[in-house]
């Protein structure tokens, strides 16, 4: 994502396809906004600007467009599938509100209700199909996009094409789709070409004779295990069959031994899976949708009494690793992951993985557990026991509205100060907003804690106290060094606040009012000509 601007910056900025000016007195209507950011996204990514006139010479005239820009924020995220942030300005009492939108994933358009926009000059557009093919060609090639040349219509499974249409319909509600043959259909998602039947045809909808004919390693096998001893499974099921025909029945299997654990919070109590079915249905779709066709080997799902682990032929598609996988998108298998994605049962396109993070994090789970992925097999182990119940009532202390608006970034700083791990550096841009939210406090230079209420909710109040006590005092004794060694001189308090630089002038104030209680330090003087002395 972009820094931070000022408005004066915003004023000298040149408009075109990385920045967009919108006046917006009052109003503006989201569907084009929306628009206006999936252009943005596909054309590098940059900033959408309510409350400043698009002519030069510019003025600010504010804006009150989305008077809960988290909220929208959340909603373009969905829509558009690409991190969305938001910075709300103040000039001469003049709201100014700036939606920042990242790039498109790497070898794939973004799409706003089914259209790729694109910026020309400042004309929002369709997509140019030569701008399109480019991106598509990003990403090297498409193994699920490439034709079976000995494949035929009849090869593909009625029922699994009819189970295709019935969510397509579902999730664009366009009813004409209602109206197409099955043909017609795969033609218009791009399954069949006229050059003939693609693989990603095959791989969704292929009959099990089709399959063993045309692709035998499309093969997803499932396996119960009591154990982990080596030996027999508990039970096995193998699917050689376009994934429209086995998914449903995949999840049916792993929900048999799917236990519940009871979590109680005053006079309610809460039944957590062991399996989340979202997570689940997220991890076998990211098998299926990512692996690597072209080598030999199928994809496994083996269940234990708490944990589920899902290997998948072929390693990280090019340019993902695991310090990115969070941030970075790049389908090995464009087609399939297409194809799935206009018919919802993606329901974020590209975001899977994040989804797996948030949900383990609300249901106070281990994260994923990728020991074991190499350059020719990913594995990911989803562990289902809730291993504290207490950040439970921390997550119900949040509440579902600050919920709906958080980042995974946002969840994963939540889980590491709840459990008093260090903090990635990557994720402290983030720490300003939860501050703002009031999610978590600012207790010392570069030092964040949850906030006291959850703790106290999580009933680890004294949890809270000691952290801060520690960095209380630690600053404290870092002050009473300073003005110490400063002898007869003195020390003037613009001299305390390069000590503390982290912190504000108040609370450098409160610091210093309480060892001079303590009867460590005196002051002399008043206002800038103030200055501390040590007290021996």
């Amino acid at each position: 994502m972009n820094r931070l601007v000022s408005v004066e910056e915003l004023l000298e900025a040149k408009e075109g396809e990385n920045i967009q000016f919108k006046e917006a007195k009052n109003r503006f209507d989201m569907g084009e906004a929306t628009r206006c950011c999936c252009a943005l996204a596909n054309c590098g990514g940059g900033k959408l600007v309510f409350g400043i006139t698009d002519k030069r010479p510019r003025q600010v005239v504010g804006s009150q467009a989305f008077e809960q820009p988290e909220r929208t924020r959340s909603g373009l995220i969905d829509k558009l599938k690409v991190m969305v942030d938001f910075q709300l300005l103040d000039y001469q009492g003049k709201r100014v509100l700036v939606f920042d939108v990242a790039s498109r994933p790497y070898g794939l358009p973004v799409q706003a209700g089914g259209i790729a926009w694109w910026y020309e000059g400042d004309s929002l557009i369709p997509m140019p199909e030569e701008v399109r093919r480019g991106i598509y060609a990003e990403s090297g090639f498409d193994f699920s996009s490439s034709i079976c040349q000995s494949a035929k219509l009849s090869d593909l499974d009625e029922a699994a094409v009819e189970d295709f249409r019935a969510r397509w319909i579902e999730k664009s509600g366009n009813q004409r789709l209602n109206s197409l043959s099955a043909e017609q259909l795969l033609r218009d998602c791009e399954a069949i070409t006229e050059e003939g039947i693609t693989y990603a045809a095959l791989i969704l909808f292929g009959t099990r004779a089709a399959l063993g004919k045309h692709l035998p390693q499309a093969e997803i096998i499932f396996e119960y295990r009591s154990t982990e001893v080596s030996g027999p499974a508990s039970q096995r099921e193998e699917f050689r069959t376009g994934f429209f025909s086995c998914y449903n029945r995949l999840w049916e299997l792993i929900n048999l031994r799917n236990d519940r654990q009871h979590y109680q919070e005053g006079l309610f109590v809460y039944d957590i899976p062991t399996f989340n079915e979202r997570v689940v249905r997220e991890a076998v779709l990211n098998a299926a949708s990512h692996r690597n066709y072209q080598l030999s080997g199928s994809v496994f799902i083996r269940q234990y009494r708490d944990k589920l682990v899902v290997e998948s032929p072929g390693g990280f598609p090019n340019g993902i690793s695991l310090e990115n996988i969070l941030d970075r998108q790049t389908p090995r298998n464009r087609r399939i992951a297409e194809i799935l994605s206009l018919c919802g049962l993606v329901e974020r396109s590209g975001q899977g993985m994040n989804l797996i993070y948030e949900l383990s994090i609300k249901e106070a789970k281990q994260l994923p557990d990728f020991t074991g992925t190499d350059h020719d097999l990913v594995r990911i182990t989803l562990n289902g026991l809730v291993i504290d119940t207490k950040m439970l009532s921390v997550i119900n202390r949040i509440g579902n509205d600050r919920l709906e608006v958080l980042s995974t970034s946002d969840f994963l700083i939540i889980n590491a100060l709840y459990h008093e791990e260090r903090l990635p550096k990557g994720l402290r841009a983030n720490l300003k907003r939860l501050e703002d939210m009031g999610l978590v406090e600012h207790v010392g230079r570069n030092k964040y804690v949850l906030a006291r209420g959850l703790y106290a909710v999580a009933g680890k109040a004294g949890v809270h106290t000691r952290i801060v006590g520690l960095d209380r005092e630690t600053n404290k004794k870092l002050l009473l060094k300073h003005i110490r060694e400063n002898g007869k001189r003195g020390t003037p308090f613009k001299e305390l606040q390069q000590v503390l630089p982290g912190h504000s002038r108040n609370q450098i104030q409160v610091l210093m009012r309480e060892l001079r209680k303590e009867g460590h330090v005196y002051c002399e003087g008043k206002t800038s000509a103030a200055r501390w002395y040590f007290k021996d």
